[in-house]
């Protein structure tokens, strides 16, 4: 059914949420995963016009998306990662049609409409830009272990 299927990661607790529901559909329909961050900040959004070196934001995010795949790849999925830069809507419908995946699975914060038109939903612009099926799964806003143990 699905061959290929993307996965907007944003390096929060929310891609826990996404990667347990699709590792269960992926084994189902035997998929390869993409798995994709988009860095939004100044550098990610002017590193080809301005030349710029990748930054240290970015580095991180990169470094993110390694073991994420990397844990994947463990599992045995097939797995490409890609790290992407500019606006997330954007370069998430892209990534889709680019990489010939048949669905996006994304988490969704569950933003309610104020905090919706004030920030925006990046999976909102996603279902509207794709062509492609997108599947949104709400994540809970749960702290990763390591964050748990740093709190008092």
């Amino acid at each position: 059914m699905y061959q290929r299927i993307l996965i907007p990661l944003e390096n929060t607790a929310y891609d826990d949420a996404i990667l347990h529901h699709v590792k269960k559909l992926a084994r189902l329909c035997n998929s390869s995963l993409v798995v994709v961050h988009v860095a939004d900040g100044w550098a990610a959004r002017n590193i080809h016009q301005l030349e710029l070196r990748e930054s240290e934001e970015m580095r991180k995010d990169r470094e993110y998306l390694e073991k994420r795949a990397a844990d994947l790849v463990t599992e045995g999925f097939e797995v490409d990662a890609i790290l992407a830069g500019g606006d997330p809507a954007q370069e998430i419908s892209a990534a889709a049609e680019r990489e010939k995946c048949d669905l996006i699975a994304m988490s969704t914060h569950g933003h309610k409409f104020l905090a919706d038109l004030v920030y925006g939903s990046v999976a909102e612009g996603v279902r509207h830009r794709s062509t492609i099926p997108v599947l949104m799964v709400r994540g809970t806003a749960m702290p990763k272990p390591a964050e748990a143990k740093q709190q008092p």
